[in-house]
């Protein structure tokens, strides 16, 4: 800072000098003026003499004469000439007077004015002012929900406002808050295919599944627009569950064609296609494996796959790995058979339902070790490195099929860093 101001002040103090010195400096001597005169007359005359005696008009004699008195007369006059230099004039003095001041307080007022004040405060704490600034914390969002509904509250028809609340408790996974934000907000924004898919996946992840009114809503979705993918795959997936096989596979091969043919997503939908059609007993199409989910993220609605979809794998991330192993509870070894199937699954801990690896075991198997990691991913966008964290589950399914039936048998770990290992999941309870 203070060699700031140094050459700050060197650089005014130059300017200043560079105006007022041409102001102030006095004029030339009035008698070097009137000597340079005298000589410029002389020489004239000079010149004339010089002229006539070449002429013949005068003889030389005459000429030399004439020389030495111009000579004594100049010389006489010269020395009679006080050399005084004349003094600046008052108004120059007043006008040096007033830019010598005016100079230095207008450098002063345009440093305030455009200057940057906080280029010499410490690094580190301008780093933290800016993390401070950026840095959300879960507690944060929730802060800004409560402060959103709360205004809502006087601004019911904020449909913009009703919209945000919604996507934010959908994001918190507060899916029953989501949707009564939804139910709002489609009302005053209607015919919107996004919020009326969304608002349908969260009525499903909330408990009430892809019936009822979340069926209508996806319909109405579809209705605003036939392709758009997410209401195709909640349709997909709801007649799938009601094990309508031959409209499933209408409704994912009508999301197929939004997708990129060659991408890891529309492998994942073929898996779900031809498991479709071999549960419909339904003809063409390649049974490639179990389906896997229909879509990406469905927030929780759409059926879960039975194993890893026969599409392109992503790289596997160094670190990215959850490990353990699955037992199941002494209390339910009476109630299950050898060969029952059971799905060990990995999904992230807040976000999409949509499970990012998936292994298929039998009972007899157990207890059985797993590692997951980003070479099973679903799709390239759903790897276990794009996530904090998971819930690892395990699943006994006495139909044998990916969706979750009453009488089936789960357990379920806490939520995990990516990283973990050494995890235990208990298949411990009975779904209702």
């Amino acid at each position: 800072m203070t060699t700031f101001v140094l050459i700050a002040a060197l650089m005014v103090a130059a300017a200043v000098a560079w105006i007022l010195v041409p102001l102030l400096k006095g004029a030339r001597p009035e008698g070097i003026r009137r000597e340079a005169s005298n000589v410029a007359i002389l020489r004239s005359q000079l010149d004339e003499l010089g002229a006539d005696l070449a002429a013949g008009v005068i003889p030389p004699d005459q000429y030399n004469q004439a020389r030495r008195e111009l000579e004594q007369r100049v010389l006489e006059e010269s020395k009679a000439i006080p050399s005084v230099a004349s003094a600046p004039s008052q108004s120059a003095a007043w006008t040096a007077a007033l830019l010598g001041s005016a100079i230095p307080i207008a450098a002063l007022l345009l440093y305030v004015a455009l200057g940057n004040h906080d280029a010499f405060a410490p690094t580190a704490a301008r780093s933290a002012a800016s993390g401070a600034d950026h840095e959300v914390t879960p507690q944060q969002v929730e802060a800004m929900a409560a402060n959103l509904a709360a205004k809502l509250e006087k601004e019911p028809g904020n449909g913009d406002g009703w919209v945000m609340l919604a996507r934010t408790y959908y994001a918190l996974n507060r899916h029953a808050e989501a949707a009564r934000a939804f139910d709002r907000a489609v009302v005053l924004v209607p015919d919107n295919a996004d919020l009326l898919a969304d608002y349908a996946d969260s009525l499903g992840a909330s408990g009430g599944g892809l019936r009822g009114k979340a069926l209508e809503l996806v319909e109405r979705a579809l209705k605003a627009d036939p392709t758009h993918w997410k209401a195709l795959a909640l349709a997909g997936t709801a007649a799938f569950e009601r094990k309508d096989y031959k409209q499933a596979v209408d409704y994912w091969e009508r999301m197929k064609k939004t997708v990129p043919p060659a991408s890891p997503l529309a492998g994942s939908i073929d898996a779900s296609i031809a498991e479709a059609r071999e549960l419909g007993g339904l003809k063409a199409g390649p049974t490639t494996g179990s389906a896997a989910l229909a879509a990406a993220p469905v927030g929780g609605a759409a059926k879960e796959p039975s194993s890893p979809a026969p599409a392109p794998r992503s790289p596997a991330q160094p670190g990215a790995t959850v490990a353990g192993t699955v037992n199941l509870s002494p209390a339910l070894a009476g109630k299950v058979s050898p060969t029952d199937t059971v799905y060990i699954f990995a999904r992230a801990a807040e976000g999409p339902k949509m499970p990012l690896a998936i292994l298929r075991k039998q009972v007899k198997d157990l207890p059985v070790a797993f590692t997951f990691d980003d070479s099973m991913a679903m799709a390239p966008n759903f790897a276990l490195s794009n996530f904090p964290s998971v819930v690892v589950g395990a699943r006994v399914s006495k139909s044998g099929g990916a969706t979750p039936q009453s009488g089936d048998f789960e357990g379920l770990s806490p939520a995990v860093k990516i990283g973990a290992r050494g995890l235990t999941v208990v298949i411990d309870r009975t779904l209702p």
